[in-house]
């Protein structure tokens, strides 16, 4: 007769693995501990733990696994009312879809997880995906866009650092130029 391993603990393990950076072995951990909670009955915890197992494997150069991996977790915590971790979701789809070229969708999931961090508060996570978010218009030539995007991931943040401080300030200056504030 086989073990049953406790979910809890492969999921420890995926993440001392990570920390590690053995990502095939968390990886591996992570789908492990997903089945697990599953079997359990406890979706959010497997949906996390899908997530986290998306991370690893994009990580690992294997995006097309990942975006599986991804698929569905966000409905999962959306019809649960878990904003933040839906957010989180789309983030890390968003990445994923960048990683495989696929922009405008990528566009689209991280704007969709701004909104959400913007909806329950996280303005440091709303902050990295308006980055994402900028980086892609800039490489679309979309270049006052994404000055724009990013002055407001830094406008987010509610204690700005002294880089961020400074970078809000010189991000302004071409878009009070733009619009006549300064002449």
């Amino acid at each position: 007769m086989s073990e049953v391993v406790n979910p809890d603990k492969l999921r420890d393990e995926a993440r001392a693995e990570y920390q590690k950076g053995d990502f095939e072995s968390a990886e591996r951990a992570f789908q492990a501990a997903a089945e697990g909670y599953k079997v359990a009955g406890d979706a959010l915890s497997a949906a996390e733990m899908a997530n986290d197992r998306c991370v690893v494997l994009l990580l690992a150069g294997e995006a097309e696994q990942a975006l599986e991996a991804v698929a569905g977790t966000d409905q999962v915590f959306a019809a649960a009312g878990d904003s933040r971790r839906q957010a989180i979701a789309m983030g890390n789809r968003g990445d994923i879809l960048e990683s495989l070229g696929r922009v405008d969708e990528a566009m689209v999931s991280y704007t969709q997880a701004a909104d959400l961090f913007k909806q329950v508060g996280d303005y440091d996570l709303r902050a990295y995906v308006l980055k994402s978010i900028s980086r892609l218009q800039f490489r679309k030539g979309r270049i006052w866009e994404a000055l724009a995007t990013m002055q407001a991931a830094i406008e987010g943040i509610p204690h700005p650092s002294l880089s961020q401080r400074l970078l809000k300030r010189l991000l302004g200056w071409p878009l009070q130029y733009l619009t006549g504030l300064k002449k």
